[in-house]
Order: C-alpha cells, then structure tokens, then sequence
C-alpha cells in the first residue's frame, strides 16, 4: 500500500482551505473594490436621527443618522463615524429635483408631472437606460463619501399620476435596479414607503423607511422586514407619541415624531 499516494488528497484539502481562511474577503470590482460581506444591516428597534434640513446637530444620542447626501461631504460622514454613528444618504431617486446640481443631465422627456413638492417632478421609471448611468453616479458620490446606506426617496411613482403610464411591474423593476447599484458598491439600502411591494420587496432591501403608517393604520403591513430581521425606521408628523409608540414598541419599529421640515427636532418613543 502506496501511504504517501493516498494522504495527498486529504493533505492538498489542508492546504486550500488554510489559503482561503488566510485569504481577504471577496472584492466586488465593480463596486470600488469594498468587500461585500462588511454591508450594514440595521436590525429591528436601533434608533435613529433623521434630518434633512438646518444645520445638522451631530449632538443626537442616536446610533443611525439619515442625512441629505448633496449637502455633506465626507469629512461629516467621518466625524459622524468618529462619534460610533452609521450614516445613510438620503437621494430622490424616483423624481427631479430643479436644484440638484445635475439636474441638467436628465432629459425633457424623462421629467413628467409633479409630485406635489417645488421644484420636483416624477421620472419615467420605465427608462432605465437613461436613469441607471444617473444615479449610478450618485450612488457613487454616497460611496465616495463614506455613506454605510442609501434612503433612495420617491420610489413609488406607479401608484401616483405621474405623467407616465407607470406600472407595478415597472416599479418593482426599477426598485430592484436601485438596490442592486446600493449593493454594488457595498452600501446597504432601504426601501421606502411602497407599501404594496414590499412582500416582493422585501428580500432585495435590507431597512425599511416609512412615513405615517400609524396615522393611516397601515404599520402591520411593514412587519415582513422585522420578521426577516430589518429595521423598519418610521416617522409620524402629526400624531404624538402616545398615539403610536405602544403599536411601535409592539412591532419593534424605531419610530420618531418630527416636523414636515425634518430639521433636528425629534421626538422619540
């Protein structure tokens, strides 16, 4: 019997699977070369900080900041980090802004009607290839600053009168593309609102955001990313507290009350 033959098998599997024990986490290339498995995923009940607006209080006790990603740059999103804070940056994805500063990169005809807020009109989700190369290029300037997440807003047009012949289907398309530019550049990424799809949704996201699901007696139908161990980080601007937060405590939603300005005031459960 020929003993040295037979253990080199058993002997080369040592040997591979100390270099892969040794070797560095998988690089996805194309997302800057970030390892993929450090994305952050909030789980349910972590408190947050959302603030869009004045002058931003790093102050907050709070472990998760939602901050505007235009109007930070990296040396705030370090300083946050500095101070144990993980950072998400808020970008409209769904509509167009005038004011952005590559608002003149999105053609006439992606632009349809408004979405009720100044200056912002829905975008024809269908055109992906136009809007995948725009976004793509926020989505790179939140990695670029060190953002941890991404809260792409407006992301329900389908169910609005956007201008556009807009469907379900081309929704869940183009909210899938969007998790799918997050996560290729190591970011995690949140759904929000978007009720109806989260079922659909709910494995291609890793938060969940939510507006006044308590005022319109609709938080249960967030309760998909609990139970697969997300957050669901939700605000209430016209009720108080004690009108939502045993319903919150109950579903373990990270839930605030804030004012329609969402500046730095926040009431907490």
């Amino acid at each position: 019997m020929d003993r040295p033959t037979l253990l080199l098998p058993a002997l080369l599997a040592v040997l591979l699977a100390l270099i892969t024990a040794c070797s560095p986490p998988l690089l996805d290339r194309r997302a800057g070369g970030r390892p993929t498995a450090e994305r952050w995923q909030p789980e349910p009940g972590t408190d947050w900080q959302w603030q869009l607006s004045g002058r931003l209080d790093r102050s907050v006790d709070a472990p998760v900041y939602d901050i505007e990603g235009f109007d930070h740059g990296a040396a705030t999103v370090a300083d946050l980090h500095r101070r144990g804070r993980k950072v998400i940056c808020y970008l409209s994805v769904g509509a167009w802004e005038d004011w952005r500063p590559d608002a003149g990169d999105f053609p006439r005809s992606v632009i349809g009607r408004s979405n009720g807020w100044e200056g912002e009109r829905w975008l024809d989700i269908r055109r992906l290839d136009v809007l995948e190369p725009l976004l793509a290029k926020r989505f790179d300037m939140c990695r670029d600053k060190g953002f941890d997440a991404i809260e792409p807003d407006n992301v329900d047009g389908y169910a609005n009168r956007s201008g556009f012949p807009l469907t379900a289907a081309h929704q869940l398309r183009f909210n899938r593309m969007v998790a799918r530019l997050a996560h290729e550049r190591g970011m995690a990424v949140g759904l929000k609102n978007d009720l109806g799809q989260i079922p659909r949704l709910v494995d291609d996201f890793d938060f969940a955001v939510n507006e006044q699901c308590a005022q319109y007696d609709e938080c249960e139908r967030l309760t998909p990313f609990v139970r697969a161990g997300k957050a669901v980080f939700h605000v209430e601007y016209e009720l108080p507290p004690e009108r939502f937060c045993a319903t919150s405590r109950k579903l373990k939603l990270s839930s605030l009350r804030k004012d329609m300005d969402l500046t730095a005031w926040r009431q907490t459960c």
